[in-house]
């Protein structure tokens, strides 16, 4: 914020930020405001009355959170499917949460939250599984172009454990991943790092045709039959660039991934794991989105199919 006009501060010209407390405050001062603009969002084209089978005119039930047709008397609830369906807690400290989370570059953890809103640990932690949970973007379109594929292992050391690849009955948990060259990365917890494990993530989330760089795991030598170009760098030979061939875009996104759960979870269990992922997974591919990052978290938010 400028240090002139101090009743009405600004963003300071030189500053990277993109969307700053103040403005959350003022975009979002309290639950109706919050309210109206996910009815903004959830219903771009007014809200359908399924009596009347049209857009009709929807008024705000007073002391309630939904909205009734002037013609028929038809209630709709907008946060019915939603994040925020069956919950007390206040819309706008939902917002705030999504905010926190959004603007932090390496997570918040559920104690942070509760310190800075003032709710218990429990609601704090669901609000940030809940909140987690829109960041999955299985949907999206696979990697094309140049991938990097490789896997590391979650879980941190133990004592008397031996140097190199983890076996079967290690405490970690095997993560694979593919990094798209200047674009976009995928991170999946698997069961183990075998071609049974890894092949369905890579045939979904990959295009045929791509150049895809790995290092020399022989689990990857099928991959050139499977219509993908493969190209290998020989970590074992101390050979980490060769050329244009080399795994340390993905290698890069371990790094920021195992610092930020090491240094803001500490540690997470491998039936969380993939929520973790997918978030730092969000983070890294909306890094660069013009609108910042707490409107490509809140642009996640959408209603459940009622048939589903």
């Amino acid at each position: 914020m400028s240090k002139s006009y101090r009743n009405d501060p600004q963003r300071a010209r030189n500053s990277q930020s993109r969307y700053t407390f103040y403005e959350f405050d003022g975009d979002f001062p309290d639950d109706a405001a919050c309210m109206d603009w996910l009815v903004s969002y959830l219903y771009p084209d007014g809200i359908h009355c399924p009596k009347c089978e049209r857009v009709t005119k929807h008024h705000r039930v007073k002391s309630r959170t939904c909205y009734e047709c002037q013609y028929c008397g038809h209630q709709e609830y907008p946060l019915v499917g939603t994040i925020f369906e069956n919950s007390s807690t206040s819309l706008k400290l939902w917002f705030h949460a999504i905010f926190l989370m959004s603007q932090t570059r390496c997570g918040i953890s559920a104690k942070q939250l509760e310190r800075e809103l003032g709710v218990t640990y429990k609601t704090a932690w669901r609000m940030a599984k809940k909140i987690r949970s829109l960041l999955q973007e299985d949907d999206d379109e696979p990697l094309s172009g140049t991938v990097e594929m490789d896997e590391t292992y979650m879980g941190g050391k133990r004592k008397g454990t031996p140097k190199g690849r983890p076996g079967k009955d290690s405490h970690k948990t095997p993560v694979f991943g593919m990094a798209e060259r200047k674009g976009r990365v995928v991170a999946k917890a698997v069961p183990n790092a075998s071609q049974a494990a890894i092949f369905p993530h890579v045939k979904k989330k990959v295009m045929p045709k791509s150049m895809v760089y790995t290092d020399e795991y022989g689990v990857y030598t099928p991959l050139q039959h499977m219509g993908y170009e493969h190209k290998r760098v020989h970590h074992k030979e101390d050979v980490y660039v060769a050329g244009d061939v080399h795994t340390n875009t993905i290698e890069g996104f371990w790094s920021l991934l195992k610092r930020g759960i090491g240094g803001v979870y500490h540690s997470v269990s491998s039936k969380h794991l993939q929520g973790y992922l997918d978030e730092y997974s969000f983070r890294y591919n909306h890094r660069d989105d013009p609108g910042g990052m707490f409107s490509a978290f809140l642009n996640r938010v959408e209603k459940a199919d009622p048939a589903s």
